[in-house]
């Protein structure tokens, strides 16, 4: 008899005897709640057994439905988890990383030629959002993330600190008015980012200066952009040394001091608990520790 038992119905009933309900049992499984009764009274026919009793529109299991119903919720749960270790071995070759654009333009992009270099077997897929991501249910596998590494759930591995320092390019150091000092910051065009918004403001404090005034402020969405136009002359950007060190040591930007803010937080590595031991997670997490160690070129 077990040969012929419909996995329709078999559902059909396992849902309805959690929710006690045939209409809640038709919007979990997106069917009629006809279409439930249907397959419940099959079920019962098939078997030659009662297994629900109705009261006020509820279901009630009969001794019956008690019995039957622990071995197929297990069954199931079962199968809900052999299909989930099915798709992690489909997307074993294929690892979704979510960062901030900032990092993911000034930092891993640059290196990720070498990771591709080292790994052919493995695709990464950079997705970009200063929102923190839901892995389960937006197909995110691991992200690089910005804080003090005490998210819960989630193992934490620290890649790089930061040391906030203003940075420009050269030929703001020749012009006029001069930059020497930072309080010649106060003649010039400060530039900032919404995401990180306070950070003139630490780096003012931390040198004394707090409260100073420039002549001139320009905002972007994101620091990446406000170190294009510091690129470009268009002022003094602020960020972390950690993400211009190539433009440092080509002579595109320049610190036009010494002072720098370390911060506490700083970037790292994070994935579920349950997939930090996996051989594609662990292999990024020991080249992004490499990369993070790697002397600058």
């Amino acid at each position: 008899m077990t040969d012929t038992l419909p996995l329709t119905a078999l559902r059909a009933f396992e849902t309805a005897a959690r929710t006690g309900s045939v209409r809640r049992a038709a919007d979990a499984l997106h069917v009629t709640p006809s279409a439930i009764s249907h397959q419940l009274r099959a079920l019962e026919d098939t078997l030659g057994v009662a297994l629900f009793r109705r009261a006020n529109r509820r279901l009630i299991l009969t001794e019956a439905g008690q019995v039957l119903l622990p071995g197929l919720t297990d069954g199931f749960d079962r199968l809900g988890d052999a299909v989930a270790a099915l798709s992690a071995f489909q997307r074993r070759g294929v690892l979704t990383v979510s960062m901030l654009s900032t990092f993911a333009v000034r930092w891993f992009i640059p290196r990720l030629t070498r990771f591709q270099k080292l790994h052919t077997d493995i695709e990464v897929r950079v997705s970009t959002t200063m929102r923190t991501v839901d892995f389960a249910r937006e197909g995110i596998d691991a992200a690089i993330r910005y804080g003090h590494g005490d998210w819960p759930g989630v193992r934490s591995d620290r890649l790089i600190d930061e040391d906030i320092v203003p940075v420009c390019a050269p030929a703001l150091l020749e012009g006029d008015p001069p930059l020497s000092t930072p309080k010649d910051l106060k003649h010039h065009t400060l530039l900032t980012s919404d995401a990180r918004p306070d950070e003139w403001a630490v780096w003012f404090g931390g040198v004394g200066l707090a409260g100073l005034q420039p002549a001139r402020r320009i905002a972007f969405d994101a620091t990446h952009f406000a170190l294009d136009a510091a690129l470009g002359g268009a002022g003094v950007a602020i960020t972390a040394r950690e993400l211009v060190t190539d433009d440092l040591q080509r002579g595109r930007l320049v610190t036009p001091f010494t002072q720098a803010h370390r911060h506490t937080m700083g970037y790292y590595l994070v994935c579920p608990l349950d997939r930090a031991d996996e051989p594609t997670m662990t292999t990024l997490r020991h080249w992004l520790l490499d990369e993070a160690d790697r002397p600058a070129a």
